[in-house]
């Protein structure tokens, strides 16, 4: 009996000498995720590794790891990176695992890691995987908001993926609904919003990210454009010294035709070797440039970015572009030329690239005068786009899809320029012309139009036009269109 307690003895005291795993954002770990959401890689890794020597139980360093290897092949795309990096979100995930569940860290560091794996993933094609990774990360951030509803962090990534899943477009639906996931955008955004404002310090030590997602949720999710930007002029954004914050503003800002803005964004960012090398910022430029109509000044920003981007979305809508330039300084063979690497470059993952390949295989080259007309439209420069068709109507163009382009482009026009009547009646024109041809006119009008009457708060219009775009058989953007409508249409009933 005296041996069988000594015995005991000896093994709870061999056991309390065994290290126990902990979830601890400290005032380090807390600096080295700054870093890294700024694209400060290499300082955020030194810190992680300060963090680790400081306590080596400690998980978080690897669930900042995780932040590192996302950003990069989230913005670089580079297959090499892909190869040595993705494997590590399996390996943390394993990692994590044993992790104690008792913290509110637990699910929320898994969680974290998976929707990381999943967007990564994305990238490089693989859907079905990735949709399960969103599937066991929505189901960890729902039982840890059981578990602990007082924990604020998980709000921000299940507001998100609430808002995204309530959204999914038509040509990916069968994937939420085997997975078992419902969402709601209404419900989505307040939470994320309630994060946005909360002084809770857990929240506030997550803040970078919060403002990188929050105005993209914004702009796409709830059509709130203006707001949207006017989020980062508010929360005075550093966009000089914050890569992420810049590269998030300057995308939006040139989504919303704000392509000077853009170009200023760009221009202005720190230019130090310590930020992440990320070829977008030449991607950026080559579009501002393209929406001045300074083709000479845009194919060596698209060029430069084609040479340093080692992935394939949008690839093939940048030969595009660049072919297009080509055709607008009349240099017929160079255009040429990059219509054949249209075809051979890059993939069609992206609504935007199976548009190129598309007008490429049809060896299609648009109308000088409209070409001209979008590109300024696009940037911003509205009245200059107007001057362009003054004087024309659909009669004026020969071919049918020429005449459908004229009216939507005159609609759009008039819709940037605020003369809403003007618009509805080109965008019906353009519904009348195109409702049952591939161009994405037609749908994209209907589109435009339930927008105009949401904002009139004439809801069931809205909804009767957001309907048709849904219904309009298949053309070119369909799926970001139909989850523009299908968002649409969840805003004006409130779901």
């Amino acid at each position: 009996m005296k041996q069988a307690s000594i015995f005991i003895s000896f093994l709870l005291l061999s056991l309390s000498g065994i290290s126990q795993k902990v979830y601890d954002f400290n005032a380090l770990c807390q600096q080295a995720y700054h870093e890294i959401t700024r694209l400060k890689i290499e300082h955020g890794q030194e810190l992680i590794q300060k963090a680790r020597q400081q306590n080596p139980d400690n998980l978080i360093p690897l669930v900042l790891e995780s932040y590192i290897d996302f950003l990069i092949l989230f913005l670089n795309e580079n297959p090499a990176d892909y190869k040595l990096r993705y494997p590590r979100f399996s390996e943390r995930i394993d990692a994590l695992d044993d992790g104690p569940e008792n913290s509110p860290y637990h699910r929320f560091a898994l969680s974290t890691v998976r929707v990381h794996k999943a967007t990564s993933a994305i990238k490089f094609g693989k859907m079905w995987e990735a949709g399960w990774d969103i599937r066991r990360a929505w189901v960890l951030l729902k039982d840890n908001k059981k578990k602990f509803p007082r924990f604020i962090p998980d709000d921000l990534m299940y507001g998100t993926l609430q808002t995204m899943i309530g959204t999914i477009p038509k040509g990916y639906k069968w994937l939420a609904s085997v997975l078992g996931m419902r969402g709601s955008v209404t419900e989505g955004l307040k939470t994320v919003q309630a994060f946005v404002n909360s002084n809770d310090p857990s929240a506030k030590m997550l803040m970078n990210e919060a403002h990188f997602i929050y105005p993209y949720l914004l702009f796409y999710m709830d059509n709130k454009k203006d707001e949207a930007m006017a989020f980062i002029q508010q929360k005075k954004l550093d966009l000089v010294n914050n890569h992420l914050h810049g590269w998030m503003a300057a995308n939006l800002s040139l989504n919303n035709k704000q392509s000077q803005f853009t170009q200023q964004i760009v221009q202005n960012r720190n230019h130090s070797a310590e930020y992440l090398d990320i070829p977008i910022w030449d991607f950026e430029m080559g579009f501002v440039k393209t929406f001045q109509l300074k083709p000479e000044e845009a194919i060596p920003y698209f060029e430069r970015f084609l040479q340093k981007f080692k992935g394939n979305f949008y690839v093939k809508d940048v030969y595009d572009k660049i072919r297009l330039c080509y055709y607008l300084q009349g240099n017929t063979a160079a255009a040429e030329k990059a219509r054949q690497l249209v075809l051979t470059k890059g993939n069609t993952d992206s609504d935007a690239d199976k548009k190129a390949l598309k007008d490429a295989k049809a060896n299609y080259w648009p109308n000088i005068l409209l070409l001209k007309s979008r590109w300024l439209n696009d940037g911003g420069y509205h009245r200059e786009a107007l001057a362009l068709l003054h004087g024309k109507t659909e009669n004026d163009f020969d071919k049918e899809e020429d005449r459908l382009e004229y009216v939507y482009r005159a609609a759009r026009i008039y819709d940037d320029l605020g003369r809403e009547n003007d618009a509805i009646n080109a965008y019906l024109a353009a519904i009348r012309l195109g409702e049952f041809r591939k161009e994405y006119y037609a749908a994209r009008a209907a589109v435009q139009i339930g927008q105009i009457y949401e904002a009139k708060g004439q809801k069931a219009l809205a909804i009767q036009y957001y309907q048709r775009c849904l219904d309009m058989g298949d053309h070119e953007y369909k799926n970001s269109l139909d989850q523009r409508a299908k968002s649409g249409i969840l805003r004006c009933k409130g779901e």
